[in-house]
């Protein structure tokens, strides 16, 4: 019995293609834990009473999706590896899952050998040791990961365009934490910071700058676009030179537009182009938020005397709902607010967002004749006020018939 000893979760709606895997499992030795809607599997697998060698889920299920079960569990830990079973046109979204973190997928109808060997492989690869997600489990951010991974182990400059708050810096370091060059320094400048950026990089009167300090590691300098010209040639010269430190340069997506309109020297910018990594916003990344929320929960919480239970689910939703303009830093200063101000056990959606001032009410459009009145009502008032009162000589400036002006001032209520 291979799986002997082994808790597989299975998410699987179908009851004979269910069944048959149910039972196959269990004459293998496995423990099963069959689950036939994404409610009740997020529900088990959050907290599950034992730990969990392998989840088989179906990509559709009946109240929601696999993908919806596996970014869930992403957001509040580590999951279990997951072995995704999917028609073929389901096909894009499976290989979506893997590069977000899942272990693997097959197409549907399998044979049931060769899903047993996948399974087992899928088990031996979560017991060897792996870093989990350092930017997100999104799709995205885990392919900004690949590429930082795969720049570290080039030489060449590298641009890292986004926009404030999406973890420039973050990527910066990484690309150094996984290079050759990791031992040496990392040192960092914001151009938008320092008036003297370019005697703090080369250094100035006997000091020694920021280059010099890196000497073998890395120079990340953050809003390339923002140095002088003079900056921007002497850290050409320093690239082409290709001695000293690596060098990182970082920009808002608008780098382009700088460069045309003369911020930014062509030169350097087709120079650093090639290598470039573009990190995209958190409001096109609503999993992320709730990955970092997550995150930054565990350790905002850890240093409260009285401990909350988690996030609301309806927090959960807003989170992903927002659309961040301050992508991580936002988040970061409005978790911070709510962590301090909540009451309850669980956060909720209005300790992270402030309740919107009421909208003043719209004036209700009324029917046609309370308007016809109204108008009927203030011109008589007009021609009364004009004669002092006076009834026939109203009707005169009105050019209606003295009774006729009585009537629709009865009518009006303006008898009186």
């Amino acid at each position: 019995m291979i799986l002997s000893g082994r808790t597989i979760a299975l998410v699987e709606d179908d009851e004979i293609m269910g069944g048959s895997l149910h039972q196959r499992l269990k004459l293998e030795g496995a423990r099963v834990i069959w689950h036939k809607t994404l409610h009740r599997a997020i529900g088990a697998l959050r907290t599950p009473a034992q730990p969990i060698d392998a989840v088989v889920c179906d990509i559709r299920l009946p109240d929601g999706s696999g993908e919806a079960l596996f970014t869930t569990l992403c957001a509040h830990g580590a999951p279990p590896p997951f072995l995704f079973l999917t028609g073929y046109g389901d096909t894009e979204q499976a290989v979506r899952l893997l590069r977000s973190g899942a272990a693997d997928y097959m197409l549907k109808p399998f044979d049931m050998d060769a899903f047993l060997e996948r399974l087992m492989q899928v088990i031996a690869t979560a017991e060897t040791p792996r870093e989990g997600p350092w930017l997100g489990v999104s799709a995205a951010a885990r392919a900004v990961e690949e590429d930082a991974a795969r720049l570290a182990e080039r030489d060449d400059p590298v641009l890292i365009l986004g926009e404030g708050g999406t973890g420039k810096r973050r990527i910066a370091e990484r690309i150094h934490g996984l290079s050759e060059r990791r031992a040496a320094p990392f040192r960092a400048i914001d151009l938008t910071r320092r008036r003297d950026a370019e005697d703090a990089i080369f250094g100035a009167a006997g000091s020694e700058g920021l280059m010099a300090e890196a000497g073998e590691g890395v120079l990340f300098v953050e809003q390339i676009a923002a140095a002088s010209d003079a900056l921007q040639a002497r850290l050409l010269e320093a690239i082409w030179a290709d001695e000293g430190p690596r060098i990182l340069l970082s920009n808002t997506p608008d780098i382009v537009a700088r460069r045309d309109a003369g911020q930014l020297r062509a030169d350097l910018y087709y120079h650093v182009c090639a290598f470039c990594i573009t990190v995209p916003p958190l409001r096109t990344r609503p999993e992320d938020a709730v990955w970092l929320a997550s995150r930054l929960f565990a350790g905002m919480n850890a240093r409260r005397e009285d401990r909350l239970s988690g996030l609301g689910a309806h927090a959960e939703m807003a989170l992903r709902a927002h659309d961040w303009p301050g992508n991580g830093r936002e988040l970061r200063a409005r978790l911070a607010r709510a962590m301090a101000l909540a009451r309850g056990t669980h956060l909720v959606v209005s300790d992270l967002f402030e309740q919107a001032e009421p909208a003043e009410p719209e004036t209700p459009i009324e029917p046609l004749a309370e308007a016809r009145a109204a108008a009927e009502r203030a011109h008589i008032r007009r021609a009364l006020e004009a004669t002092g009162g006076n009834v026939s000589d109203a009707a005169r400036l009105l050019r209606v018939a003295r009774t006729t002006l009585w009537e629709k001032m009865h009518k009006l209520g303006l008898s009186g």
